[in-house]
């Protein structure tokens, strides 16, 4: 079949953290007013998601608590991470009834990308019809809305979920290269487009570009000049094209790979607790290489003091002398970095952590007769037998004395899924 000429829907769940405490409290999604926040980290946390009926007063989507009116009465739903990650499985075992896994990519936990080109004559139905019969299954079935974009390219598709659809009456927009140019090549804000931030929006501006139909007829070198190979990427999408289709990235190997962390501390922490903080943070990265059957000899960190400062961040990076995924010799490494980088008179609020050009395990070849290697293979034994007992009985099955500390935040962040509370 000719890869140029694809059908791909976008399907995106509507505000769906949201919805899910919705159908859990028997609400409708579309009418009751309630946010995702946790109420225990204060007024300035951020709401991860919002109903549309809140939307519609004015409310971002992803507002601070203390910005919706106290006057507004709503319900606040704490967050409950694996909660959505079940609902978005049975979601996605209703894209199974119509389309093989190959040809779907989930894009996040509430958004993924179906390439539907040989099913439409199986099916006997058009990109649309196909869109709504998924869009009934879910919302009779689950109770959650789904927007959708049809698009003849990945891009296509995405800007027709996130531009479009939002304005039609049955959540449905549809872009082919055509269309694109004529409904959105004077369509602004830049940065309503997929992958085009505030920074690249205002470094066009800065020329005079403020639509994609500028983009695209603009002079190539400048947008070379400006970003870099990152241009030619930003002159497709001007046009509308987009080269990439689901197979490539099911197909995609990268040569390298980085392992990061990061965590944004729930109040300033002393240069001493921090420490113990890069402690508990590169355990748990030395087990998910180990997990991954991966080593590094390269290490970086982010450090950012405390917000009433507004003092420049320390970072820094260190390279080791032999690949590794021991974390007898990571823990000092990092211990000595962030000795070396970090001010010891300012509180600590945010730390970021990156093992990178992670190569296979493999790589590094281990000498019977290295005393050194010979420690590193019995440490090697006992972090797998950690990382079993954890994986059968929980991440907090075993623990490390440093992590009782009441500055320790391992214990608890175990029991949460992407920094939020699991709900388990």
């Amino acid at each position: 079949m000719n890869m140029k000429n694809r059908t791909y829907l976008c399907i995106d769940l509507k505000s769906f953290y949201a919805s899910v405490e919705c159908v859990e409290r028997g609400l409708d999604p579309m009418t009751a007013r309630l946010v995702v926040a946790d109420p225990e980290r204060g007024p300035k946390t951020i709401c991860l998601a919002v109903t549309p009926a809140l939307k519609a007063l004015g409310i971002g989507g992803r507002c601070r608590v203390f910005e919706i009116p106290p006057a507004l009465d709503y319900i606040m739903a704490p967050p409950r991470m694996q909660l959505y990650i079940d609902y978005a499985a049975e979601i996605y075992g209703i894209y199974l009834r119509y389309i093989a896994k190959e040809d779907i990519h989930v894009y996040s936990v509430d958004e993924a990308f179906l390439d539907v080109t040989p099913y439409l004559h199986t099916y006997g139905l058009t990109a649309k019809q196909l869109a709504l019969k998924l869009m009934d299954e879910i919302l009779t079935e689950i109770g959650v809305r789904a927007t959708c974009g049809i698009g003849s390219n990945l891009y296509l598709a995405k800007i027709a979920l996130d531009i479009t659809a939002k304005h039609s009456d049955d959540f449905i927009g549809e872009l082919d290269e055509y269309s694109y140019r004529e409904k959105l090549w004077q369509h602004r804000p830049l940065t309503d487009f997929w992958r085009v931030g505030r920074g690249t929006m205002q470094r066009l501006a800065a020329y005079g570009i403020y639509t994609m139909q500028q983009v695209a007829q603009a002079d190539e070198a400048l947008l070379y000049k400006l970003f870099g190979i990152d241009a030619e990427l930003l002159i497709d999408h001007a046009w509308g094209r987009e080269p990439v289709t689901i197979a490539d990235i099911k197909a995609y190997q990268p040569k390298t790979n980085c392992l990061s962390s990061g965590q944004v501390l729930m109040r300033d922490y002393s240069f001493a607790e921090a420490c113990l903080i890069v402690k508990e943070m590169v355990d748990q990265l030395c087990l998910e290489l180990l997990d991954k059957q991966l080593v590094t000899a390269s290490l970086s960190i982010y450090v950012g003091y405390s917000n009433n400062l507004h003092a420049a961040a320390s970072k820094g990076s260190a390279c080791l002398a032999s690949a590794v995924s021991s974390d007898k010799v990571l823990i000092p490494a990092a211990v000595g970095l962030f000795e070396q980088i970090v001010d010891k008179d300012k509180p600590v609020r945010r730390i970021n952590i990156s093992f990178s050009n992670c190569l296979p395990e493999g790589n590094r070849q281990l000498s019977l007769f290295d005393n050194l290697d010979v420690v590193l293979q019995k440490n090697q034994q006992v972090q797998r037998t950690v990382l079993h007992l954890k994986k059968k009985f929980g991440k907090n099955t075993i623990l490390k004395g440093m992590d009782l500390s009441p500055a320790a935040t391992a214990k608890e962040r175990n029991c949460q899924i992407g920094g939020h509370k699991s709900g388990n």
